[in-house]
């Protein structure tokens, strides 16, 4: 069986329709990056999805079916289910950032490289690592000591002279002549002997167990508000920074003669090294 087939050429009045020329307009939205005009687009599957993001893809392809080109008009509006059946038909050629972004929301992030190595470990180990409860043991060991001096060096003075007192616990620590910690400062030279130290009731061969309750509660409330100013950085604020001794108004000892007075506060004189 032979089949036969006969091609007709077309008539010379028959309409050809010919796609129309892309707008300007459009052409130049198309050229847009999904995350906006002004910004440069991430490569593929790099971008996050964002509510911004998001409400600007939308916005776009509003802007995209509303521009006429062709003789039908307008496009119908974008509503929720032409959107994601837009979204349901994937990405063209692999460069719709948008619907990358999108895609990857969706889907598991990669697990991320691990950011502690063994090198940075030991390095850790070795600066000084404590474990947490040894942190806590010794931040509770400081406000003991910080508690202790108040208590015995100041507990009948008002607020800001008990203050001032810890003022200068805090300004020795920081200091490169003391020691750096609050009860190294407190209990410095205490195994000298009996008043060899720096604070008397930390080498008078006393017991120094508190006996006024209400004293040493609050002793324990301003060491726990200095010592958290204290490990912070933070100015205790009573006394410069330079303020490094003081005494009793009741006693004048020689040493003052050779130091600068900073302040007067209750019963302590105060004061900074010349």
């Amino acid at each position: 069986m032979v089949l036969f087939v006969t091609l007709s050429p077309a008539r010379a009045d028959t309409p050809v329709t010919l796609p129309a020329p892309v707008p300007a307009e459009l052409t130049s939205l198309r050229l847009q990056p999904a995350i906006g005009p002004t910004d440069v687009a991430l490569a593929p599957g790099q971008q996050k999805l964002t509510p911004a993001l998001l409400a600007n893809y939308v916005k776009r392809q509003q802007e995209l079916r509303s521009v006429d080109v062709t003789t039908a008009g307008p496009q119908p509006e974008l509503t929720t289910d032409v959107l994601l059946s837009y979204i349901g038909r994937g990405s063209f050629g692999g460069d719709n950032t948008a619907l990358s972004a999108i895609a990857s929301f969706t889907q598991p992030s990669a697990p991320a490289l691990p950011s502690v190595t063994s090198d940075l470990l030991a390095d850790y180990i070795q600066s000084g690592y404590q474990p947490t409860s040894k942190r806590v043991e010794y931040a509770n060991g400081e406000r003991e000591c910080l508690a202790q001096a108040i208590y015995h060096e100041a507990r009948g003075e008002s607020a800001t002279g008990q203050m001032a007192v810890a003022n200068i616990i805090v300004n020795r620590a920081r200091s490169d002549k003391f020691p750096s910690t609050l009860c190294g400062v407190i209990y410095q030279n205490a195994d000298k002997g009996r008043y060899r130290c720096q604070f008397t009731f930390a080498c008078d061969g006393r017991d120094d167990t508190p006996g006024e309750r209400r004293a040493w509660l609050r002793s324990q409330d301003l060491a726990r508000q200095v010592y958290a100013e204290f490990a912070q950085g933070q100015d205790i604020g009573v006394l410069p920074g330079s303020a490094l001794y003081y005494h009793t108004t009741a006693v004048r000892p020689s040493w003052a003669n050779t130091f600068s007075r900073v302040a007067v506060v209750d019963s302590h004189i105060f004061y900074s090294p010349n």
